[in-house]
């Protein structure tokens, strides 16, 4: 959905070309901003996505744009940049497996009676904590859980919060929650579906930066970071890894990517099965 919109690009705005050193102040204000590391390889991504923002504003140069966004007044459109440059690829029920290890081997063991509480900390476009909120509400039925869902870009937060999706996606959704969870649309609304209002209802959605100290919650019983840690460095990793654990209850779950491990980042959590890990 995202990269339709940067075929639309101003033509002479793309003809701008995006020097070097002008990369390299994007680059380094994203990395201050989000730990995001952008490589050389990304220098035509940053260049096509920030070309209609030049053309909206009729700006000659990137770096009149960098100027512009790093200005006092600038917050609402270096908001903008970052909603632009951040990466948001996401699924419902991405890597299966996680779904069935939180279903087989952790709710089965909560304590009843008490709120389980799961935190999706890079929750994108909202597939991943509907997810998680469509197979919570099947296995705990009136049983009490929250779900708090979390993302540095605005924009993917508020298509979240909507829940309203392309039919293209309704393939990922099992059958019987796509029927128990999920609307379809009719007349002008035809080719999407609307995940249902009461698990909306059940997801606090908040914008956070992984790159800064967490938001006053109480802990959580699961914490989900998948498929993010791909663009911190090393250090950023053990960083955010370890901020996000003074949230983790003892005995909690901790979830990655499967394309991603705590080796070498946090030696606080002992693994469990490849990419899920549990605090002592």
């Amino acid at each position: 959905m995202m990269k339709a919109a940067f075929h639309n690009a101003n033509p002479l705005a793309a003809a701008v070309v995006l020097h070097e050193k002008e990369f390299t102040q994007f680059c380094d204000l994203i990395y201050r901003i989000a730990g995001i590391t952008l490589s050389s390889s990304k220098k035509p991504l940053v260049t096509s996505r920030l070309a209609k923002r030049l053309a909206h504003f009729g700006l000659r140069s990137y770096g009149e744009y960098f100027k512009m966004i790093t200005a006092i007044d600038g917050k609402a459109e270096l908001q903008m940049t970052v909603d632009l440059l951040t990466t948001n690829e996401t699924h419902f029920f991405r890597e299966p497996k996680h779904f069935d290890f939180l279903r087989q081997h952790i709710l089965p063991a909560r304590k009843s009676g008490k709120t389980f509480r799961i935190w999706s900390a890079a929750c994108s476009s909202g597939e991943e904590p509907y997810s998680i909120a469509m197979l919570l509400d099947d296995v705990l039925g009136v049983a009490p859980w929250e779900i708090v869902a979390s993302d540095l870009n605005m924009k993917v937060l508020e298509m979240a919060r909507r829940g309203h999706y392309s039919m293209e996606r309704m393939s990922e959704i099992p059958q019987n929650y796509l029927t128990k969870y999920c609307l379809k649309g009719i007349g002008s609304q035809d080719g999407t579906l609307l995940i249902e209002r009461k698990l909306r209802e059940r997801i606090q959605f908040k914008q956070h930066n992984l790159n800064e100290a967490p938001p006053q919650l109480a802990e959580f019983d699961v914490i989900f970071l998948r498929n993010v840690m791909i663009y911190f460095d090393q250090n950023t990793k053990r960083q955010v890894v370890s901020r996000l654990l003074t949230l983790l209850r003892p005995g909690g779950y901790f979830f990655v990517g499967h394309s991603e491990t705590l080796n070498g980042i946090n030696e606080e959590v002992r693994l469990v099965q490849p990419s899920i890990y549990q605090k002592p």
